[in-house]
Parts: C-alpha cells; structure tokens; sequence
C-alpha cells in the first residue's frame, strides 16, 4: 500500500476532515446567532474528529511502522496546512 504525499494528503494528513468539519459548521451558520444550541454541533464534530484522527494515527502507525514515521515526517500537518 502506497501513502499519498502529492496533492491534498501531501498538504496535510486529514485534510479531508476539515473539509467535512467546515462543512458542519456552515450548517450551523445558516441557524444564525441568536443561539448557542446549534453550535454544539459543530463542537461535538470537532472532538469527534480530533479523536478519531488519533486513533487513525495509531493504527497507521501499526500498520505502516517506519513507512508512517517517514510519511509524518513529509507531512507534518494534521488537518490545517501550515498550522495544525
């Protein structure tokens, strides 16, 4: 199996997870501001992701061994490129 390091994995790890977590949170944009409910959403999504983006790297890490090291090295952003 092949890690991808080119195009959008080549940015960050789970690039793919911020796009889904935006995506969460413009659902509870369009409910306004009138509410912190809707919001809690978005907050639940966010530790759901984190938590999960955890647990990936660990089975990664297993699976891959020193290729997922090497791969970590090359890519060092988790979700936001150049930041996180």
């Amino acid at each position: 199996t092949r890690l991808l390091t080119s195009g959008w994995w080549g940015m960050a790890r789970k690039i793919n997870y911020t796009g889904d977590w935006i995506m969460g949170l413009s659902w509870c944009l369009v409910c306004g501001v009138q509410s912190a409910v809707p919001y809690f959403y978005a907050v639940y999504f966010m530790i759901l992701l984190v938590h999960r983006a955890g647990r990936d790297d660990h089975l990664c890490s297993v699976k891959y061994g020193d290729d997922w090291l090497e791969y970590k090295r090359r890519v060092p952003y988790l979700f936001v490129p150049g930041l996180f």
